[in-house]
Formats: structure tokens, sequence, C-alpha cells
């Protein structure tokens, strides 16, 4: 019986995802399951829209800035707490992790009141703080389990061998957490490129994100556009997460610290 219920669970998951992907390829004018016919006419409107274009091109620069931003600043905050063992580190981790607590709506409006008295609301700079933030604990925790991994002993071993600190962090001490710097680079840039929620509350007349772009599509039209933007979204979130664990491997999210 368990294993029956263990079954239809994983059958069902991905059964939203595999009627958005077969709704992008009808020909009707609007969404619909089954579909009436197959066409590939929405993905030629979404590729050759300049709008649709611009929201990508956003999305994606936003998302790389955040995932470079969220990988140093991990990498950091990791170096002081494996390596140094600063005071209170467990604290400084579980305050890293807060993002993850809070419900987004609650953050959203948090950001609002922030970001406008910093008078970033509704640009590109609010956004890609608001999305460090956000991305952080994603991205720390397998930078942090990479640096428990790498032996010490290495970079003692260089420094007694007269490398100076820099050339001892640059040859012994990155590529020894390089899989979890990919990881974290990576999955970063999945999170931020997929955030809607808080982005929703921050996004102004001149910045707009393509998940947010998406949502407000749906609320005004059911033009089958948006199955086929969702659709490649999803190939491409499935293509990254492929080539990381084949290359990588994604262990750093399931194995314990």
């Amino acid at each position: 019986m368990t294993r029956f219920i263990a079954i239809a669970v994983l059958l069902f998951l991905p059964l939203p995802i595999v009627i958005v992907v077969l709704s992008s390829f009808t020909s009707a004018g609007y969404l619909s399951f089954p579909i009436e016919g197959f066409s590939l006419r929405w993905y030629a409107e979404f590729l050759g829209s300049a709008d649709w274009l611009r929201v990508l091109g956003t999305s994606a620069l936003l998302a790389l800035i955040g995932a470079l931003v969220s990988t140093g600043a991990s990498l950091a905050a990791a170096w002081a707490v494996v390596r140094h063992g600063v005071r209170f580190g467990t604290a400084y981790e579980t305050l890293l992790l807060t993002p993850l607590i809070f419900p987004h709506a609650a953050i959203g409006v948090i950001m609002i009141v922030t970001l406008s008295s910093l008078g970033w609301l509704g640009t590109f700079t609010g956004l890609v703080l608001v999305h460090c933030i956000l991305t952080i604990p994603y991205a720390y925790r397998p930078v942090a389990a990479a640096l428990r991994k790498a032996d010490p002993a290495l970079e003692e071993a260089a420094a007694s061998l007269g490398a100076r600190p820099w050339r001892t962090f640059w040859q012994v001490s990155l590529p020894a957490v390089r899989p979890g710097l990919v990881t974290s680079l990576l999955f970063s840039f999945i999170i931020s490129f997929d955030e809607v929620t808080v982005t929703m509350f921050l996004v102004g007349p001149f910045v707009m994100t393509l998940p947010v772009q998406v949502f407000s599509e749906v609320l005004e039209s059911a033009s089958p556009v948006i199955a086929a933007v969702s659709a490649t979204l999803v190939l491409f979130t499935s293509v990254m997460v492929f080539v990381l664990d084949k290359v990588i491997g994604i262990q750093f999210f399931v194995e314990r610290d």
C-alpha cells in the first residue's frame, strides 16, 4: 500500500508540468487541454516578441548578478564560520538562513519599506539586493558543505612550503571547494530567475522580470504563449540541473553537513 501511494505521488507531481508543456503546442487561440491541433505558433510569438525578450534579458541579467554576489558573500561567510570558527557561528548561520523561514509575502512588504527609504523601489539595483538576500540561503549551504569536506592540511602544507596566503587561497582552497561554488552559482541563478512572489511587490514601470510578466499575462488573458514561456523555462531549468548533476553532482543539497 505504501509503495502504491509513493508511486502515485511520483506520477502526480510532474503531471501539471506535462499538461502545460502539451498545452503550449495547441493551435487554438486560448489555453486548452487536450489540445485541438499541433502548432509551434506560440513559441514563434514568444521568441519573436521584443517585449518578451526584453524581460527575459532582464531576468537573466538579474539572476546572473544575484548568483555571483550571493556565491561570493556565501564563500566569505562560510570561510569565517568553518575555517576561522567565529564566535556564535551557529547563530550566524541561522541568520543567513532566515529568508527561508519568513513568508515571501511578508518579505515583500518589508522590502517595499526598505527600498523606499533607500530610493531603490522599482529599480534594478533594488531587485539585485532583494534577490541576493533570497538566494544566499541556497548559496551558503553547498559552499559550507564543500569547505567542511576540504582538508585544511593541504592549505597548511602550501603555506609551510612558502606559498603566500593569496596563492594558497587561489591554487589550493578554491579548487577544493569548486563543486560547492558551481552548485551555489547554478542554484542561485535558478532560484533568482524563477522568483516571482517577492519580485512582484518591487517591480516598477521601468523594470520587469519574466516570471512577473507571465503572472500579469495570466491575470489579463489566457493566451497559449504563457504555456510556451513556461515550457521554455521548465526545459531551461531541467537542462541546468541535469548538467549540474552530471558534471558536479547535487549531493550537497541532500547529504548531511
